[in-house]
Parts: structure tokens; C-alpha cells; sequence
């Protein structure tokens, strides 16, 4: 073939080959993840952005958006590859947020975002990072990024090339698209899920929830370029991060959905604490997850 001919021969197969990746998603997320059966994740009725990973897949979302939604709350599993139970729990908590769309009165535009590093996760070998060698969720551009994210990659993680948080903040399109998922969604809240060390974690302004299902609340620090860091303690958005107690095996049905009840209550209490603060100050506060007083949940 002349070679002028190479270039646009190789983006349409490009294109042929990401289109038919595109088409199909569910068969390759059943295959992958544990616990997920292709009519699950195609009721999730994904929708492509227009992100693509370092390899070029696609960055899926689904949205469950009631009519008359006044709070917005942004759901991320899989930002390391190597956690696969954390993306099958968020598929189960789609078909549940279509289930349960209300938190006490207030009706809830819930963002999924099941698998944000696919390159990680169809990895022959499933990997923490990205195809870059980069952890995510070191990449947030969290202050002073540039000396505590190196400082603490060398000195605490020994070089772990598991962790290393990449050459600069946002390097990587993967935190990029979430970074611009925050700015433009604006949650009231993100749900961070990971796995495996089986507890509760949370960063940001309010009182954290002391437990969802069997996980209690063990909060594990604050991490450079981390996105409980630089959402919860920069940005003013809450993050709940879940640890589940397996990488590769999601807790039982009950135990998901346990959390997921857990997780509304929390909600539906933080909601009513902004209420009363708005009513005795004369204002409005947008149903933000701000509470009336550090009080015990």
C-alpha cells in the first residue's frame, strides 16, 4: 500500500475497531467483571463520552435522571484496574438508583461512571494504573502536587511503580475526564468505590456516615493528588470511598443492597441538616449535603 495511503487506512480501522467496541460494551464488561451478567449491564443503558483512555476505549456513563432532580451525586468504580468488584458494584447500584431514585423527598440525578480505567482492567493482567504505569487516583491536582505527590511516591511508597502519581497533575486523559465531570456536573456528592481493604473512608465539610452495610467509617488519610483529597478537602465535594472487602468478588446481593440503603439514609439526613440550617438562617442552600452541626449519624 503507498504510503500516503497508510494514514488514513490506519485511522479507519481505528475507527472500525473503537465503533465496534463502542457497540458491544456489556460483552466485554460480563466477561471481565464478577458478578455482572450482560442483561445487567446492558439495563444499565450506558452512553459513550467522547473520552477515551490512553489505548483509546471509551469512557462510559449512565445516567438515572429523575424529572424533577434536585440533588446530583457522581458514582466512579474501577479507577484501578486491578479492582473489578468495585465496577460490578456500581452496576448493581445503577439498576438500584432506577429502583430507588428518592432520598427522603428529594429526587436524585445519579452520574455512574463504572469503569474509569479500562485499560487497567482488560489487561491481561489486571493493573492498578493506566496503560502510562499512572495511578489515578494520584493524579488529582491537589496543592503543592508537584513536591508532596513526588516527596511521597519516593519517600513513603519506596518508588512503588503501583503508585507512582505520574509526571504532572491531570496527566492522564482518564483523570482528566473525571476532573471535568466534577467541574461540569457539579456533584453534591461522589462515591468513590474500591476494594480491598473492607472499610469506610470519606474526605470533605460534612459528617461522614459511621457505616454502609457491614463497613464502618475508618478514615485512612489524606493522599497527594488522592480524589478524596482534592474533591473532599479542595473542592468542597463530600467523598464517600468505599473499600469492599474483595478485588475480584462483589459481597452478596443483600450485603450491596444493605450498603446502597445505608448510603440513602446518610443522604436523606445530611439533606434535612441543610434544610434546618437554611431555615434558620433565611436562606437556601440547594439541598447541599452541609450539616446543621457535627452530630453523631
Amino acid at each position: 500500500m503507498p504510503a500516503r495511503c497508510l494514514k488514513p487506512f490506519l485511522l479507519a480501522l481505528f475507527l472500525t475497531v473503537d465503533s465496534a467496541q463502542s457497540a458491544t460494551p456489556c460483552a466485554d464488561f460480563a466477561a471481565r467483571l464478577p458478578n455482572l451478567r450482560r442483561e445487567l449491564c446492558e439495563a444499565a443503558k450506558l452512553q459513550p463520552t467522547a473520552a477515551r483512555s490512553v489505548k483509546g476505549r471509551t469512557l462510559w456513563v449512565s445516567d438515572v435522571k429523575p424529572e424533577h432532580a434536585t440533588l446530583r451525586v457522581l458514582v466512579v468504580g474501577a479507577i484501578h484496574g486491578d479492582e473489578p468488584s468495585s465496577a460490578a458494584v456500581a452496576f448493581h447500584w445503577i439498576r438500584l438508583a432506577a429502583q430507588l431514585p428518592m432520598v427522603g423527598a428529594q429526587q436524585v440525578h445519579w452520574r455512574f461512571v463504572p469503569v474509569l480505567n479500562p485499560d487497567g482492567l482488560f489487561n491481561p493482567s489486571p493493573r492498578r494504573v493506566n496503560a502510562h504505569g499512572v495511578d489515578l487516583n494520584r493524579n488529582f491536582s491537589t496543592p503543592n502536587w508537584e513536591r508532596d505527590a513526588k516527596l511521597y511516591w519516593e519517600k513513603r511508597t519506596r518508588k512503588d511503580p503501583r503508585r507512582w502519581p505520574g509526571p504532572r497533575p491531570l496527566s492522564e486523559p482518564e483523570s482528566r475526564f473525571l476532573h471535568d465531570e466534577m467541574r461540569n456536573f457539579q456533584p453534591q456528592l461522589i462515591v468513590s468505590i474500591h476494594a480491598p481493604y473492607g472499610v469506610l473512608d470519606f474526605d470533605g465539610p460534612v459528617v461522614p456516615p459511621s457505616r454502609l452495610g457491614s463497613l464502618y467509617l475508618h478514615q485512612v488519610g489524606i493522599f497527594p493528588g488522592s480524589l478524596g483529597n482534592y474533591g473532599g478537602a479542595h473542592q468542597g465535594m463530600p467523598v464517600v470511598t468505599i473499600e469492599l472487602p474483595n478485588a475480584t468478588r462483589t459481597p452478596r446481593d443483600a450485603e450491596m443492597r444493605q450498603m446502597w440503603l445505608d448510603l440513602l439514609r446518610w443522604m436523606n439526613a445530611r439533606v434535612a441538616a441543610a434544610k434546618n440550617v437554611a431555615a434558620a438562617s433565611g436562606g437556601y442552600l440547594d439541598s447541599k449535603l452541609v450539616p446543621a452541626a457535627p452530630t453523631a449519624e
